[in-house]
């Protein structure tokens, strides 16, 4: 039988197949090979009636996340509160940096717009990010036609407002829902399991909160892709490793100076090559005094 795993826990998965749902367990192989299935895998798998089925292959991915453990993604809601915790354009462009890199498409949603006194900000930032390309919503009823025949995985900063946001998609998941702790100026993690459900048409996956989030970007090339602006104007710069940032006839530059390119989009590009930079000075110093 084949299916795909909506849900682990404690050692078991358990695979949709066909409208049924069928609790397995790994073979030992699997182990032996270094693999582990993850929610979302595509397998191939036994079941008995009244018994345990096992799962026997793993197919393959077409992506995957680390953090959370989820694979074969087709989009991703990132969720960014307009207050509580204030929007940070810095930590949205590391998730997106992140989604691009593993060719998942983002979809940016902003949550407790009820709490700003005055929109005009925030509608720029959506302008800007729209003429990038991204889909930028703010309102419910904008973002349910995008779940429709996709599997949308539900990530963002702890404390945005996630498990709430789930829970008018689907109140059947009755997530628990915990408000910003005063003295950490952040939400406590609600989430923990990752589950695939039924939503709009398509399947939907609760993730953990974030306080944090390491994108998986190791050179100044593929950062420059992860920018869909500044991928497109670096074709114009002389040099193919160009780092848009001192070399001459930068095409990024050029555009960046004719307002073509987001000076915040910019800066958070800048400051993620220094990151960058500074993790291979390490790793070099590591490996000498080995």
């Amino acid at each position: 039988m084949q299916g795909r795993i909506i849900k682990a826990l404690a050692g078991f998965y358990y695979v949709e197949s066909a409208g049924q749902i069928y609790q397995t367990r790994a073979r030992g192989n699997f182990r032996k090979k270094g693999q582990t299935p993850y929610v979302g895998d595509w397998v191939d798998f036994s079941a008995e009636e009244n018994s345990e089925g096992y799962i026997l292959k793993i197919h393959e991915r077409k992506n995957s996340l680390v953090r959370p453990p989820i694979v074969n993604i087709d989009q991703a809601v990132v969720i960014m509160s307009a207050k509580e915790p204030d929007f940070n354009s810095n930590l949205l462009d590391r998730f997106l940096v992140l989604l691009e890199g593993k060719q998942i498409r983002p979809i940016i949603y902003i949550s407790k717009m009820d709490l700003l006194e005055d929109r005009v900000a925030m509608q720029e930032i959506r302008r800007q990010y729209q003429i990038i390309g991204y889909d930028f919503v703010w309102l419910l009823d904008e973002l349910l036609p995008y779940l429709s025949g996709k599997v949308s995985v539900f990530m963002g900063q702890t404390g945005v407002g996630k498990s709430t946001l789930l829970n008018k998609i689907a109140p059947e998941l009755d997530l628990e829902t915990k408000t910003i702790s005063d003295s950490l100026g952040r939400g406590r993690h609600t989430t923990r399991a990752v589950s695939l459900y039924d939503a709009y048409g398509g399947k939907i996956a609760d993730t953990p909160g974030f306080s944090s989030l390491n994108y998986e970007i190791g050179s100044a090339e593929d950062l420059s892709e992860a920018f869909p602006e500044i991928r497109k104007a670096s074709h114009g710069c002389k040099f193919r490793s160009c780092t848009h940032t001192h070399e001459p006839d930068c095409a990024v530059k050029t555009a960046l100076e004719a307002g073509h390119i987001w000076q915040e989009r910019y800066d958070n590009y800048l400051q993620f090559l220094s990151e960058i930079e500074n993790r291979r000075e390490v790793y070099k110093k590591i490996i000498k005094r080995k």
